[in-house]
């Protein structure tokens, strides 16, 4: 378990931070962007509970915990050590992803096909599921970016990927069920 007595070490005044292997590395190397940007997802998920009930709200909290083992995951390279490691690490497993898959299919059930593009907005919950949606994207692009430099548990990327599939679907559930999307309309203000 992890004890914060003191929240600054001043270890990072020079621009660089430690893994959870504890190697020093930039404060802009693509790995500390991408757990980086998980973290930034998990706040925005926070902001959008304020406004979530429910079942949402659980899953939603669910969410925030699978982003803690994510940032975990992200943050601990090495994949090839895990096996012999005293303390191996922490990695996002398939079973969180298969979650994610079933809420997804379960959600899109009661939705009607869309016929447009949505916009993001609608009631503050949705506006706000679509900004989290936006940020997990960009998680997942350093997250893609890092593993095509580095050894990456596959789990993680493809976590960060139905993430932003599962917060589309929850913003239009969050939009009366898909009734209250603002859509595309293309070229309206030409």
């Amino acid at each position: 378990m992890v004890v914060l007595n003191r929240i600054y070490t001043k270890t990072g005044d020079s621009g660089e931070t430690a893994l959870g292997n504890g190697k020093r590395v930039s404060k802009t190397s693509v790995r500390v962007q991408a757990y980086g940007t998980v973290d930034e997802t998990n706040a925005t998920i926070g902001m959008a509970r304020l406004f979530a009930e429910g079942d949402l709200n659980s899953r939603l909290s669910s969410i925030q915990n699978d982003l803690f083992d994510l940032g975990a995951d992200l943050c601990r390279p090495d994949m090839e050590r895990d096996v012999d490691a005293e303390h191996p690490p922490l990695r996002v497993s398939d079973s969180q992803v298969s979650r994610l898959e079933s809420e997804i299919d379960e959600m899109n059930a009661v939705l009607k096909p869309l016929r447009s593009f949505v916009l993001p907005g609608g009631t503050p919950l949705a506006a706000h599921l679509h900004l989290c949606r936006t940020v997990s994207r960009r998680a997942e692009r350093f997250a893609v970016e890092l593993a095509a430099r580095e050894s990456v548990n596959p789990a993680a990327t493809k976590y960060l990927n139905r993430l932003s599939d599962w917060l589309f679907v929850a913003a239009r559930i969050a939009n009366d069920g898909g009734a209250g999307d603002v859509l595309w309309v293309p070229g309206a203000n030409r």
